[in-house]
């Protein structure tokens, strides 16, 4: 009877414990060698949103915040092409205005987010993602802004911009986003 028991406790354990909630995988897109870990994602209800920096004072730095299209604030977004990771003359010629905006505010702290459209797995897409941030982080430390102000991190296809289900939608959340803090 004991063993019967012992059995059934042991079974009950087991199988609470594989009944836990499955997790989407992590994915890290530090390099090797020293650095800094990934900020983790902003809290729900804030998709998409930029850090809003603060003064001293604690007050916003109004010319440091940009919404979440990339429109209307410091740094707008770059795009690329579908299924691409490699920056256009019109993105290289974006990032360089940044450089010279991210090297005028010297406070300022930028987390490149690599974004997808919605097709392809989720696990392509946050690969596609990492790369877009990568090669745009690059670019801006290759036109001299310090590679300890900016971090990279990829949101996949996790976070569209914008819903629809058509080309042009696609085309504006293949993008490199600029969160900018200090």
């Amino acid at each position: 009877m004991r063993t019967k028991l012992s059995l059934v406790v042991l079974l009950s354990v087991v199988a609470a414990v594989g009944c836990g909630h499955n997790r989407p995988p992590e994915v890290s897109t530090t390099r090797p060698g020293p650095s800094k870990p990934i900020p983790p994602p902003a809290p729900e209800g804030t998709e998409g949103a930029d850090l809003n920096a603060l003064d001293r004072s604690g007050a916003l730095t109004r010319d440091m915040l940009s919404d979440a299209s990339g429109e209307g604030g410091p740094l707008a977004d770059v795009h690329f092409k579908y299924d691409e990771a490699t920056l256009s003359d019109e993105a290289r010629a974006t990032l360089d205005q940044h450089a010279q905006w991210i090297q005028a505010h010297p406070t300022a702290k930028i987390r490149v987010e690599g974004h997808c459209d919605e097709r392809g797995t989720v696990e392509y897409n946050l690969a596609l993602g990492d790369r877009r941030a990568q090669v745009t982080r690059d670019y801006l430390v290759s036109r001299g802004v310090p590679a300890g102000r900016l971090t990279a991190v990829s949101y996949g296809k996790e976070r569209p911009l914008v819903p629809g289900h058509d080309e042009a939608s696609f085309a504006k959340n293949r993008r490199a986003h600029f969160a900018v803090s200090q």
